[in-house]
């Protein structure tokens, strides 16, 4: 696949940020004298979603010299690369913004402290700010498999306690009650949610992506799905985006769970599925061994559950639809790379990808739109 790390997410005109953040800061707290906003850095391998932007605040204050460092997360032009799941989750970094501040208030994973939602009157598109967390995140481009601190750096204890305490923090999403958290709002159903209803939405999502192009494989693996629901009802708050890159680790260790674009109200052993979907992508599917001291995806699945109390049902279902949803919006991203240049649109790239290959495979089924990416 081409090298897309430096290819622009969005077409706003970054300049404007830091005098953006600026009158947003000082709006928001009055308190703070002389504010500066220096160090603005957008990652670019963060992801094609939600822009990322760090920048620094240095002030003065009644209590002396004020220096601090934050985190914007803003909404894409054209929004969120996940389908929405209620009304109420229109805006991305909302839902985000909204899911976070609930999931800190009701639960002990650990996560940014969040500022309120925005409005585009500063950024040209709403955000929400955190306060930056130091740590090490495992990288998508290049990939943490291949080189990193998860391959130079980790011994195979650190890489065991990784992986484990990554689990951990994903079973303690599942401890959250959602009735008791008022989570009502993220609930797409009339009653109680259900896996056929996720599947009813990724169906609509797809359609309208894909604006009467074939699909073969993604048309056969929502069949699939419906067919086989396991009409699991032990439902809960899903991340959604459960891995190892969407954590911020610090000695090896949670400091921060991020990234909850994709949280939605289901069966809880999808965001397994998706954990080992990822797994997959970064060993089997492109070739590289399993590092020394990181957990085959038997181990992983087995210390969920000893450490959530939830039997593991159906891990091939739950990958499967992983798949699914992850080839749903590289269907999304294909296009947007394309309008950026990037692809030409006789590559198809929304539809003839990595993704929708490893889908095939996890099917067992034949893909006739091969990569050409």
């Amino acid at each position: 696949m081409e090298d897309s790390s430096n290819a622009p997410k969005f077409h706003i005109d970054r300049s404007t940020y830091g005098e953006g953040i600026l009158r947003w800061f000082q709006d928001s707290h009055a308190e703070h004298k002389n504010v500066e906003i220096a160090g603005i850095d957008i990652p670019v391998a963060t992801g094609f979603s939600n822009e990322t932007v760090f920048f620094n605040v240095t002030s003065d204050t009644e209590q002396g010299r004020y220096e601090g460092r934050y985190v914007a997360r803003i909404e894409p032009e054209d929004g969120g690369m996940f389908p929405v799941q209620t009304p109420e989750c229109e805006v991305s970094v909302a839902l985000q913004q909204r899911v976070m501040e609930t999931v800190q208030s009701t639960s002990d994973v650990p996560l940014p402290i969040i500022g309120r939602l925005q409005p585009n009157t500063y950024l040209g598109l709403p955000f929400f700010v955190m306060t930056y967390i130091d740590g090490k995140v495992p990288s998508d481009r290049p990939r943490y498999t291949e080189e990193g601190f998860v391959v130079d750096e980790a011994t195979d204890q650190q890489r065991m306690q990784m992986v484990q305490s990554g689990l951990e923090a994903m079973a303690e999403i599942h401890d959250i009650d959602w009735k008791a958290a008022d989570l009502h709002w993220l609930n797409p159903c009339d009653g109680e949610p259900t896996q056929a209803k996720q599947i009813e939405i990724y169906r609509k999502y797809v359609d309208k992506e894909l604006s009467g192009r074939d699909h073969p494989v993604m048309a056969y693996a929502l069949d699939w799905l419906a067919d086989n629901d396991p009409n699991d009802d032990r439902i809960g708050l899903s991340w959604g985006d459960a891995r190892l890159g969407n954590i911020i680790w610090q000695n090896y260790t949670p400091a921060a769970v991020v990234d909850w674009e994709a949280c939605a109200l289901s069966p809880t052993e999808a965001d397994l599925g998706w954990w080992l979907m990822f797994d997959r992508m970064s060993f089997d599917d492109v070739g590289v061994e399993r590092l020394s001291g990181y957990p085959t995806r038997e181990e992983q699945a087995a210390y969920y559950e000893k450490i959530s109390g939830r039997e593991v049902r159906n891990p091939h279902y739950w990958e499967v639809f992983a798949a699914m949803r992850f080839c749903a919006i590289f269907i999304r991203l294909g296009d947007r790379l394309t309008n950026i240049g990037l692809f030409s649109p006789e590559m198809n790239p929304a539809v003839g990808n990595m993704v929708t290959q490893s889908l095939a495979t996890l099917l067992e089924i034949d893909n006739p739109t091969p990569s050409l990416i």
